[in-house]
């Protein structure tokens, strides 16, 4: 698995492969948490050059099968983890988070994902991540929010 960082609003062929891995990888998102009308789902290639913020994306060979997108702010939120479900279980999501928590030490980093997407919510446990608060957004639709806190220097 080869890591990099490119912009998507730079290489629209890259662009429209990072778009192709959203759609396929949040389906599986979409089933946990129980509706197909979530962002990833809803966003054009328009709407994903405009993200302002940075991303890490996982090769294989010439194979996009993984990303994450993330912004600094007061914390460090991290907007989306995708892998293509091809190559789950196989820690393609885990070394995306590593890079982004070596890339942020000394910030707390934030996240939402579905609360009945067990593997997701795992996943950032194993990395020191704890839940932090429910929502119910629209009715019946339920996220879990979790924070991992700054590392202490």
């Amino acid at each position: 698995m080869i890591l990099s960082a490119p912009d998507p609003a730079a290489d629209p062929y890259f662009a429209a492969a990072l778009l192709d891995l959203q759609r396929t990888a949040f389906e599986i998102e979409a089933e946990f948490v129980g509706t197909r009308d979530i962002p990833p789902l809803q966003q054009d290639r328009v709407g994903l050059t405009g993200f302002r913020g940075t991303w890490v994306v996982a090769w294989e060979g010439t194979d996009l099968v993984g990303a994450a997108a993330w912004r600094r702010g007061d914390v460090v939120e991290i907007e989306k983890v995708m892998v293509h479900p091809s190559v789950h279980r196989r820690g393609i999501a885990s070394a995306l988070v590593s890079q982004i928590i070596e890339r942020a030490p000394q910030s707390d980093i934030v996240v939402t994902t579905g609360r009945d997407n067990a593997p997701g919510v795992a996943m950032y446990a194993k990395h020191g991540f704890v839940p932090e608060a429910d929502e119910e957004v629209p009715p019946g639709i339920w996220l879990t929010k979790l924070r991992r806190p700054a590392t202490q220097v």
